[in-house]
C-alpha cells in the first residue's frame, strides 16, 4: 500500500463535509455515544459506494446524467430534511431517554447521508484505481483493501471528531440560546450542503 494512498485519504477524510457535519451535530446535541454511532453510520454508508466502483456500477454514474441527477436530488432533499429536523428538534437529552429508538435513529439518518451522495461513488471510481498497479493479478482484492482502509480512516476521524465535540455538550447544553444557535447554524450548514450537491455537475 502507497503512503501517497494514506496521506491523500486521510486529507480527504479530514476536509469537513456531510459527514463530519453530521457527526458534530449528533455529538453536541445527544452526546459521545451518539457520535460514535454517527460516525459507524457514515462510514457503513461509504460501503455502497466502494462496492459499486469495485464492480464497476459507478460507471452508470458518470455516463447516465438520468442516474446522476435522480441520486443527487434525492441527496439534496435528504439534506433539507434534516436541516428541518435539526431546527425542529429541542433539548438534548432524548438520547438518553429513548436511547435503541434515538441510537437507531442517528445509524439510519447517517447511513443516508453518504449513501445519497453521488460524488462519493464518482470519488471511489476516480480515487482508487489510481493507486491499483496495472499489472496486479488480483485488482478486485487490491480495492477492496484500499476501501477498508479508506472506511477505517473515516470512522477513526470521526470519532475523534464527534468525541471532541462532546466534551463540550455540557458547557452547551447549560446554555440553552447557545445549543439553539448550534442547531440553527448546523440546520443552515445542511441547506448550504443542499445547494452545494444540487449545482454538483459529474466530473
Amino acid at each position: 500500500m502507497r503512503i501517497e494512498f494514506l496521506i491523500t485519504s486521510l486529507i480527504v477524510v479530514i476536509t469537513p463535509g456531510i459527514g463530519v457535519l453530521f457527526t458534530l451535530s449528533a455529538a453536541i446535541t445527544r452526546g459521545s455515544r451518539a457520535a460514535v454511532v454517527a460516525s459507524i453510520g457514515c462510514t457503513l454508508g461509504i460501503v455502497p459506494h466502494a462496492l459499486a466502483a469495485i464492480v464497476g456500477l459507478a460507471a452508470v454514474l458518470q455516463t447516465s446524467a438520468v442516474a446522476f441527477q435522480t441520486l443527487k436530488y434525492l441527496g439534496v432533499g435528504y439534506l433539507l430534511y434534516l436541516a428541518y429536523k435539526t431546527l425542529r428538534e429541542h433539548g438534548g437529552l432524548a438520547v438518553d431517554q429513548a436511547p435503541e429508538r434515538s441510537f437507531w435513529e442517528v445509524i439510519r439518518s447517517a447511513i443516508f447521508v453518504n449513501l445519497l451522495n453521488p460524488k462519493l461513488s464518482l470519488f471511489f471510481f476516480a480515487f482508487l484505481p489510481q493507486f491499483i498497479d496495472p499489472r496486479d493479478p488480483r485488482p478486485i482484492a487490491a480495492m477492496t483493501l484500499l476501501s477498508a482502509v479508506f472506511m477505517l480512516l473515516t470512522f477513526v476521524v470521526f470519532v475523534a471528531y464527534g468525541l471532541l465535540a462532546a466534551r463540550v455538550r455540557d458547557k452547551i447544553l447549560s446554555r440553552p440560546n447557545v445549543l439553539a444557535w448550534f442547531r440553527r447554524s448546523f440546520a443552515l450548514a445542511f441547506v448550504g450542503l443542499a445547494g452545494k450537491l444540487a449545482l454538483a455537475e459529474r466530473s
